[in-house]
């Protein structure tokens, strides 16, 4: 699976404020907010599923990361995405270890493995 996504209990709001919390655990902050649903109503889409898109960051992992090649910037910054479907909130985002997988060098996976680790735990200490 290219993604890891997982259901909540709480609503949209709620648990975009557990998930940036849980986010500040382990060193990441939200750089970005973007309500994805009132961007495209915006535009004049028919398009009702409640849905925002978080983009993150750890400065220190991306340091190191870009440090390694600067190309994994392409990667950059993590995505986090939380929305409904069919009344259920969900979290879910793209492994850093499958978008890595392309650059064929051992360091790089390596750190991409402990940042998806990271940030599985920021979505499931959300649960």
């Amino acid at each position: 699976m290219f993604h890891y996504t997982v259901d909540v209990q709480a609503g949209m709001e709620k648990t975009i404020q557990r998930l940036e919390e849980s986010l500040k655990k382990e060193g990441f902050g939200v750089l970005w907010r973007f309500s994805v649903t009132e961007k495209l109503q915006e535009k004049g889409m028919d398009f009702s599923t409640p849905m925002v898109i978080l983009e993150v960051c750890n400065p220190q992992e991306a340091a190191r990361v870009l440090n390694e090649n600067v190309l994994v910037g392409y990667f950059l910054p993590c995505k986090l995405v939380v929305y409904q479907e069919n009344g259920t909130t969900k979290i879910g985002m793209p492994k850093p270890t499958m978008l890595v997988g392309m650059v064929n060098e051992p360091a790089i996976k390596e750190i991409a493995a402990d940042i998806e680790k990271r940030l599985i735990a920021c979505i499931d200490r959300c649960r």
